[in-house]
């Protein structure tokens, strides 16, 4: 906002305040304290934008549900969207075709992303869970006993997603390659409704279908992901939006991990969060909460090199068209420092 605009608002207000007081105006005061704070919010640094679309994922966004971010955005006269996707690859795509402000996926999601060109950034890490709350699962009556037994079988998983990774290692681990099974592409509903059916031998899934299918089904895991993603998932933004609204970045960022060290306390509260969203009972969803975690953390070398590494992997066994350098999708270090709560610098 430039200055002469500036002052024409000031004069402005100093009128219709002289006005109202003389009965010529009949204005509230709340209306003219909102006329202020709309001004203050345009001109604060840090803040080029009236609206944020947030995505979310259906797996359960405490987030989203408990409606953290909207006080201090709302107080800065942002209007806040949520937008909702069964997975990681369809967020970014969404991201990617300017839909999307700001979205949490796992590792895999972004490489693939960012090798079709997509021009989005890492603004934070996400704390990496045990990995209890991803597996590769048959039936409970499957023959097939371990991941080698695999070979020629039809696996399920939602390709470009954490789950896509998972089964990558876990062949490898296994003396197998991707291209020795048949890899379906479903997305998480489809999934369950397919293995339910005993239409698949095994599926690579998360939480909280992975839950479901333990309890009700007897799922068997042949591999969860432990000591496979140890950097933990992220959240990313796009590069021009992150650029210009640090200042919206920093703030949303805040609140998730405010929120996030509540819910790592306190599961049981989480479950009943979740239970009318994803309409599961909360003593399942009470599992899916021990198992999950919330904070945030520091984009530090290590964790940026670990996701070089998968993406060289996703290169290597020819599922990305080139190979990625991560820094690329990186902010400069000023920028970090504008859009970066404290605690994670």
């Amino acid at each position: 906002m430039n200055k002469p605009f500036q002052q024409q608002r000031r004069t402005l207000l100093k009128r219709i305040v002289q006005y109202s007081a003389l009965g010529l105006f009949a204005l509230s005061a709340p209306f003219v304290g909102s006329l202020v704070q709309n001004s203050q919010a345009q001109t604060r640094p840090g803040i080029n934008t009236k609206s944020v679309s947030l995505a979310y994922q259906t797996s359960g966004d405490i987030v989203k549900i408990r409606g953290a971010v909207e006080p201090r955005l709302k107080a800065l006269g942002i209007s806040v969207n949520w937008i909702p996707f069964p997975a990681g690859p369809q967020l970014l795509e969404a991201m990617n075709a300017n839909r999307v402000d700001i979205g949490s996926v796992g590792e895999s999601p972004p490489i693939f992303a960012q090798a079709a060109g997509a021009q989005l950034v890492y603004i934070s890490g996400r704390k990496p869970s045990k990995g209890q709350s991803q597996a590769i699962i048959v039936q409970k009556d499957s023959p097939i006993k371990k991941v080698a037994d695999l070979k020629g079988k039809k696996i399920v998983f939602q390709r470009g997603s954490s789950a896509h990774y998972l089964v990558l290692r876990a062949l490898k681990e296994a003396g197998l390659k991707i291209s020795d099974v048949q890899s379906i592409s479903l997305t998480p509903a489809e999934a369950r409704d397919a293995f339910l059916q005993k239409k698949i031998d095994a599926w690579a899934v998360w939480d909280p279908n992975l839950a479901y299918v333990q309890k009700n089904a007897g799922a068997r895991t042949l591999r969860d992901s432990a000591r496979i993603s140890t950097q933990g998932g992220f959240y990313l933004a796009r590069r021009d939006f992150a650029t210009k609204n640090p200042e919206v970045v920093r703030i949303f960022l805040e609140e998730v991990d405010k929120l996030g060290e509540w819910a790592e306390k306190n599961p049981s509260e989480v479950a009943k969060i979740l239970a009318p969203e994803l309409k599961l009972d909360v003593s399942l969803l009470e599992g899916v909460a021990r198992r999950r975690t919330f904070r945030l953390t520091k984009l530090t070398p290590s964790v940026i090199a670990e996701q070089q590494r998968v993406a060289d992997e996703y290169f290597e066994a020819k599922l990305i068209p080139r190979k990625l350098d991560i820094r690329e999708f990186l902010l400069s270090p000023e920028q970090y420092q504008a859009s970066t709560p404290k605690r994670l610098l």
